[in-house]
């Protein structure tokens, strides 16, 4: 009996598994369940500790811009298994992450790694590989660069021992703790995005007629941003963005005036995107009430949230200046929106 891509659920799922998919890959305790509650759940960092491990495939659909399904695979699967069919898991696969214990022996997790790597490429060389260096936030600042040079290294040279040059492999440093792990899953997603240079040429086009210095596209559910302008990016900015996104939604929801019992999900997220969900623990707003949100910073930088389609949020950052030209921005966010929404219509 083979065990195919489409066999590989569980009740997490919401709809049918939409393409591109994504596959969560790693040795046992790695913290593949652990990123998957966080990222898509809402669970709590701390509350993973009592996760069990996994022990059949799982999959989290996430919708948004794109429409795509994260596939989390038990850690003891075994590709030279005859019920193992490496060839339905990855040909449809848009992006594979391996999960390594930063904090662990990772000889073992590199062997594992390179022996998926090639029956990946094998099955679809056109997948994008991410490893994600997890629980980083036990080492040092040191240590943590020293780890990544380290397996970077290992892997790349084992690839290049076997030929395979031109795989497109990338490595985070990640933690469920902080924004790293939410930083490293946009960039993953953003790779997936066909219309992804035409989001940005947009966004720069705004921030370029509306005097904003920094414009991120959002996700309101998982915090993941789908795009962001050509300007440079830093942490802290980012990690400001998500907590404002939090605080705007829990401001809506706590004086939300449509209270009947509705069930939330996420394939209407232009309506519902922001009240949390008893049943998968996906935000979501009232029905019928778009968010938005203006606040200044100690020191003067103005944030600005726009809720658009699909879920997602235009947050920028602006200097005070800025204020008097508020009817000019919102103007051009206006024609940004509509754009938005064709491009989403058209793809």
């Amino acid at each position: 009996m083979t065990m195919s891509a489409d066999e590989m659920h569980d009740g997490h799922t919401v709809g049918p598994n939409p393409s591109p998919r994504i596959v969560m890959m790693g040795l046992r305790r790695g913290g593949k369940s652990s990123i998957c509650q966080v990222m898509f759940h809402n669970m709590q960092p701390l509350d993973t500790l009592y996760i069990e491990s996994t022990t059949a495939p799982t999959t989290s659909v996430f919708s948004s811009f794109i429409d795509f399904a994260v596939m989390e695979l038990p850690g003891q699967i075994n590709f030279t298994e005859a019920m193992i069919d490496a060839e339905r898991i990855f040909s449809t696969c848009g992006a594979l992450i391996y999960v390594i214990d930063s904090q662990d022996e990772y000889i073992n997790s590199l062997a594992n790694l390179h022996s998926i790597i090639l029956h990946a490429v094998n099955a679809n060389p056109n997948i994008n590989i991410e490893v994600f260096i997890h629980k980083v936030d036990g080492l040092s600042e040191d240590f943590r660069l020293d780890a990544q040079r380290d397996i970077t290294q290992r892997v790349t040279d084992e690839l290049l021992d076997d030929g395979l040059v031109n795989v497109s492999i990338s490595f985070h440093l990640t933690s469920i703790f902080d924004h790293s792990i939410y930083e490293a899953f946009s960039r993953v997603v953003q790779k997936l995005i066909p219309q992804l240079a035409t989001l940005e040429n947009l966004l720069n086009v705004l921030c370029q007629h509306s005097g904003i210095d920094k414009a991120f596209l959002f996700d309101i559910g998982s915090k993941i941003f789908v795009a962001t302008d050509s300007s440079p990016m830093d942490i802290p900015t980012y990690e400001i963005c998500t907590d404002f996104i939090d605080i705007t939604v829990d401001m809506n929801n706590l004086y939300a005036v449509d209270r009947r019992p509705k069930t939330a999900t996420r394939t209407d997220a232009n309506t519902n995107a922001g009240r949390t969900d008893s049943s998968n623990g996906v935000k979501s707003i009232p029905q019928g009430r778009p968010i938005g949100s203006t606040s200044r910073l100690s020191n003067g930088v103005i944030l600005y949230l726009q809720q658009m389609v699909k879920g997602l949020a235009l947050v920028c950052l602006m200097r005070k200046e800025s204020m008097p030209k508020i009817a000019l921005v919102e103007y051009n966010i206006e024609f940004f929106r509509d754009a938005l929404e064709q491009l989403w219509l058209i793809g």
